[in-house]
């Protein structure tokens, strides 16, 4: 198996009107995958999830789908894990519906409690809210906790990787862009990207490891905060990460992860240039 590139949501140059037209585009393209997003609640229709995943099974794309933002694990107020659960359940619905194996989820803020108290909390809560998505008959996804790029979050690789050490099903979600972000763009370039996926597969085992959930884009970030914004490609500006090391990193050890492209506003073009670089170093192993 090889990687699988697509873009988060719908592109400014996307010619249709409805995401049910989407996997067709995207095979058009020569893409591989589609993260349908739900950031801002699941506002979306069952009759339209069912499209959407007909039309993804008709055309070979495969499907992931990003829970709504607002939610945080670390929060250990009772109404708070309430509707943590609700919106990680309501997303697993509309994943379901559409035939979506990946839910992304948010792993919360800090909200003035150490980093350790605050994944204390995220571990309590997230291991609830796999018992009551299983309960509901949602044991069949796969959650996938996020790397963040505000520091101030909690969500850095370590974080997310002892999240995932809950339970197997779990799969980490590395945005790329979010690491560099929050490292102040020491996440760059192929030292990091080997001590990167080299942590992965310590914590994780190759296997797991090697069929993780990524997120990539350039990003902006302040000195203090981190992440700012997402930024395109083609955007002077000096914005990292670098895509070409981890390419290269993943073609070399042979593993399929997913890459969803954010670029703001270009990410299904961006996520083919990805998926171009990427098999040309699939090309230059060859023998």
């Amino acid at each position: 198996m090889s990687a699988l590139f697509g873009p988060a949501g719908n592109a400014q140059n996307f010619p249709y009107k409805s995401s049910a037209d989407a996997p067709r585009w995207l095979k058009e393209l020569g893409l591989d995958c589609y993260e349908y997003q739900c950031g801002k609640g699941v506002h979306v229709g069952e009759e339209t999830a069912r499209a959407v995943g007909k039309n993804a099974a008709e055309c070979g794309i495969a499907l992931s789908l990003h829970a709504p933002y607002f939610i945080n694990l670390a929060n250990p107020d009772p109404d708070s894990l309430k509707k943590t659960t609700g919106y990680i359940t309501g997303a697993c619905l509309a994943a379901s519906q559409m035939g979506a194996r990946r839910v992304i989820i948010h792993s919360g803020a800090l909200m003035k409690r150490s980093r350790r108290e605050a994944l204390d909390i995220a571990l309590r809560s997230l291991k609830y809210i796999l018992t009551v998505c299983d309960d509901m008959g949602f044991g069949q996804l796969t959650l996938c906790p996020e790397t963040m790029g505000k520091i101030n979050q909690l969500g850095d690789l370590d974080e997310v990787l002892a999240l995932c050490g809950l339970d197997e099903r779990l799969v980490p979600c590395v945005d790329f862009g979010h690491l560099y972000a929050r490292s102040l763009g020491a996440d760059d370039g192929q030292r990091a990207m080997e001590r990167i996926l080299d942590r992965m597969k310590a914590e994780l085992g190759e296997q797991r490891a090697s069929r993780f959930h990524s997120h990539f884009s350039h990003i902006e970030f302040t000195p203090n905060g981190g992440e700012k914004c997402h930024r395109t490609f083609d955007e002077s500006g000096g914005y990292g990460p670098d895509w070409t090391p981890l390419a290269q990193q993943i073609a070399r050890r042979g593993w399929s992860p997913t890459f969803i492209c954010e670029s703001a506003g270009t990410q299904a073009r961006d996520a083919l240039t990805m998926k171009r670089i990427y098999q040309g170093f699939l090309e230059e192993m060859r023998p």
